[in-house]
């Protein structure tokens, strides 16, 4: 068993699913969808979420689940990684600041309270005043965490912020690799965990997403020399197309070490890349089908759960 791969997670199960216009400003990975209604796509994701929740479980992972709530309107509030984390080294559970109001109102001091029972941890809500600054950095949606050596890499955008970065390496003692990743259209990738993540022995990366050549071997070298990771490299169309890049590993309580990832996701692999990841490092693949969130919501099965380490 690996203390710094999480065994339980957290996960908010919608009530108000939809298209987010706020967020969709720098998030190039969300659609409209005019064929259902709002209740249909609500219904719809709840029911993705739960088959979700029922394939984590019967992987002995634990699972705490809490229903989002009519008031405040949050329709993203599907993906709580972006507002809070916990940190196995400092033994603190962070909130953080964002950049969009509904998405701000998810915070939640119940859910808070809980994570800290859980945890045994102490709450450090200190980044929180960024967001009078208009300044961002969004969980480990913008931070993709080498929790192993104590590295984070950070793709630069409107919701993952220099400054904040900077501030938040200072309270956890992580090592910083910041870089740009640029998106179909050239845009700047909203969050670092759509083209990137880091397991124990292997990191999944869209390289090609990068495209100054020296940040590019700056990112190689951090991911090779010191996370000392084997590299599996996924395309621009995977990463665009199928949220490969939208992956996490956890483990079962029993030390299964798995990797989850969209049914989508899973079905761009290549066949080299899925022996990599079952074969070659021993981990499982839990797939759940998450279409209707995966459009609408632009995020995938990554975002949807934050860890949960504990003491």
């Amino acid at each position: 068993m690996n203390k710094m791969i999480a065994n339980c997670v957290l996960m908010v199960r919608p009530t108000n699913f939809g298209f987010n216009p706020q967020a969709a400003e720098t998030n190039s990975f969300q659609n409209r969808v005019e064929m259902f209604s709002d209740v249909q796509i609500q219904e719809m994701a709840s029911l993705e979420f739960d088959r979700y929740v029922e394939m984590l479980r019967a992987e002995n992972i634990e699972v705490i689940v809490f229903q989002d709530t009519q008031e405040p309107f949050t329709p993203d509030s599907i993906f709580p990684n972006n507002w809070i984390s916990t940190c196995p080294y400092s033994k603190k559970v962070y909130t953080y600041p964002m950049r969009n109001e509904n998405r701000a109102a998810e915070r939640r001091e119940d859910v808070i309270n809980a994570i800290l029972e859980k945890s045994g941890y102490k709450l450090d809500q200190g980044l929180l005043q960024f967001e009078q600054k208009e300044l961002y950095l969004e969980g480990t949606g913008s931070l993709v965490l080498d929790n192993i050596n104590r590295i984070a890499y950070a793709a630069i955008s409107p919701r993952t912020n220099q400054e904040v970065l900077e501030a938040w390496a200072k309270k956890t003692e992580y090592d910083l690799v910041p870089f740009k990743a640029y998106g179909k259209e050239g845009e700047l990738i909203y969050h670092t965990n759509v083209m990137m993540c880091v397991a124990d022995e292997y990191v999944v990366i869209c390289l090609d997403s990068i495209y100054d050549v020296e940040e590019r071997e700056s990112v190689i070298e951090a991911l090779e020399d010191k996370s000392h990771k084997q590299i599996i490299e996924i395309s621009t169309d995977q990463t665009n197309e199928s949220f490969a890049g939208n992956m996490l590993q956890l483990q079962s309580k029993d030390g299964q070490k798995c990797l989850i990832m969209s049914s989508s996701a899973e079905r761009s692999l290549t066949e080299e890349q899925r022996s990599l990841i079952t074969n070659q490092f021993n981990n499982k693949i839990i797939a759940p089908p998450i279409n209707m969130i995966e459009t609408i919501g632009g995020g995938s099965a990554r975002c949807m759960i934050a860890e949960v380490f504990d003491v």
